[in-house]
């Protein structure tokens, strides 16, 4: 079986957005950061789950997925996230930067398409919490064709939990008993 990756979003996943009162889950700790471009002297404020180090490097620690970074943080995800969450050095999707007012301006996630072409013909779990009902579809398509797609889509103001990890980990298990030789054979697209 070809080993499927693992995409990766922060906004959302990682990095819950307060909620409408402000606040952020009382299990996230907050850190200053310096994005490449900004000046030390203006640092992001952003929050992260500590525990999400352990359980992400458990999952990559099995070596049944390819865990790549999928976000518009781009080499800040390697350079400040992950080492932030005692993550190892990860790849990443090299996204543009559009100029776009809304995250879905053709009624899908305006990422899909460069993650689509980066991708190719391989298996993939990708976690965001920014996917709409037309991702959903290319997902079963994708599937349909013989290129396993799962999407997590996790709540953005609470972010990744266990269970979406668990939910990963089962999948790929499934996929590699099943295998991805042909259409329609491997386990169907599941959203969280």
């Amino acid at each position: 079986m070809r080993q499927p990756y693992l995409l990766l979003d922060i906004d959302g996943v990682l990095i819950p957005f307060p909620d409408y009162d402000g606040t952020t889950p009382a299990t996230h700790v907050r850190h200053d950061v310096v994005p490449a471009g900004r000046s030390a002297d203006d640092p992001v404020a952003v929050w992260l789950n500590p525990d999400h180090g352990r359980l992400l490097v458990d999952v990559f620690r099995n070596g049944t997925v390819s865990p790549v970074w999928c976000t518009s943080w781009r080499r800040d995800a390697t350079t400040l996230i992950g080492p932030l969450l005692g993550l190892p050095p990860l790849p990443y999707v090299d996204l543009p930067r559009p100029q776009i007012t809304t995250s879905h301006p053709n009624g899908y996630l305006w990422k899909r398409d460069y993650v689509d072409t980066w991708l190719g013909d391989a298996p993939a779990i990708w976690i965001d919490d920014d996917f709409a009902s037309l991702d959903h579809a290319w997902a079963v398509e994708r599937t349909a064709r013989g290129m396993a797609t799962l999407l997590i889509q996790p709540d953005p103001h609470v972010g990744l939990q266990v269970e979406h990890l668990a939910q990963a980990t089962v999948w790929v298990d499934r996929l590699s008993r099943v295998g991805t030789g042909a259409p329609g054979a491997a386990p169907g697209v599941e959203a969280a």
